[in-house]
């Protein structure tokens, strides 16, 4: 057999043509990354990856203040939005959105400097240095985004209206994205993400015609910039989000990460596979962090036997927070590894 770079490994598998084995790819959350370098470490000398995030940095905004992801520091991200952590390591919340009302967002300015200020070129030298599958993780994520500015509870009742300021602030937020994938576009990267969380535990925080409506015309727009360069489409979505599959598949997204464990594996199986990608997962809430290698493994061949078929279609990728046992992580690959 011939054995492939992780490149042609991950094209294979999107592209549904045989790859020598699954993929492999480990997120690493900003906790893992500033406490358990070592343990990133490990995994990746015995199970080395076949997708690159780059590590790329924008340029400053400004609106930037602060250090994020530390319990001991309010700070300001590129939109003005203040995130507050409750331990460090950890994302955070937005708990004072910087619009009040729904009639100031005719004043909302999109941080554009931080395009500017951002060394693209360097992306090319990045990606002429690996034979791995690289990816830009971008900031685009118009739902969260426009809670992040506006406030969740406020933005439900907005969408319930549909006024002519709430379709201003989604273009807002939406112009500014596409800009930003068309800066990423224009490099050497192979994929390009983007994401939004949709679901609950049980199901979407909206209804399937209202996410129709307002939100599927933003993510078909990304999908075709980003296929009109030869580049691939990945999303993420937290929760339950059975019900926008098909708009997902639609849209034009080549990669979808979700919670499959919040979600009937099997019969999203029967339904999708052979039609998308499915760039994980394994159970984060409980079976990563709490279970033993055995229920672990488990987890990994209910996977198996729902989504993967031998032309491809699966990304073995699991999450490595501040909680997963390093041998719960090894155990995700080690049983792709002897299954197919």
């Amino acid at each position: 057999m011939v054995i492939m770079t992780g490149r042609e490994r991950v094209v294979r598998a999107l592209e549904f043509e045989r790859p020598d084995r699954v993929p492999r790819h480990l997120w690493r959350l900003p906790g893992a990354r500033a406490f358990r370098q070592d343990d990133i470490n490990a995994v990746l000398e015995k199970y080395p990856e076949d997708i690159t995030i780059l590590e790329f940095n924008y340029g400053k905004g400004k609106r930037t203040k602060g250090t994020r992801y530390k319990c001991d520091e309010i700070a300001s991200d590129e939109w003005g939005c203040q995130w507050q952590a409750g331990e460090d390591g950890v994302t955070g919340e937005v708990k004072d959105p910087p619009i009040k009302d729904i009639s100031e967002v005719k004043n909302l300015t999109a941080p554009y400097e931080i395009l500017e200020g951002a060394d693209f070129p360097k992306v090319n030298r990045m990606c002429a240095e690996t034979d791995t599958f690289t990816l830009a993780w971008t900031t685009v994520r118009p739902f969260e985004r426009m809670q992040f500015l506006f406030g969740t509870e406020k933005l439900f009742i907005e969408l319930s209206y549909a006024s002519k300021n709430l379709y201003l602030f989604r273009d807002i937020v939406h112009d500014f994205f596409m800009e930003e994938l068309k800066r990423w576009v224009e490099t050497d990267v192979d994929g390009i993400s983007f994401m939004d969380d949709w679901g609950s535990q049980s199901d979407l925080l909206i209804s399937p015609e209202m996410w129709r409506d307002l939100f599927k015309p933003l993510y078909k727009d990304y999908c075709d910039l980003i296929h009109s360069k030869n580049k691939y489409a990945f999303f993420h979505s937290d929760g339950c989000i059975k019900r926008i599959y098909p708009e997902l598949i639609e849209a034009g997204v080549d990669a979808v990460n979700s919670q499959l464990f919040c979600m009937d594996i099997e019969g999203i199986g029967k339904k999708y596979k052979g039609k998308i990608t499915f760039w994980g997962e394994i159970d984060r809430q409980h079976i990563l962090p709490f279970g033993t290698k055995e229920e672990v493994a488990g987890a990994v061949k209910r996977v198996k036997n729902a989504l993967w078929m031998p032309e491809g279609g699966i990304i073995a990728q699991c999450e490595l927070g501040l909680k997963e046992p390093i041998e719960n992580i090894e155990a995700v690959f080690e049983t792709w590894e002897a299954i197919v």
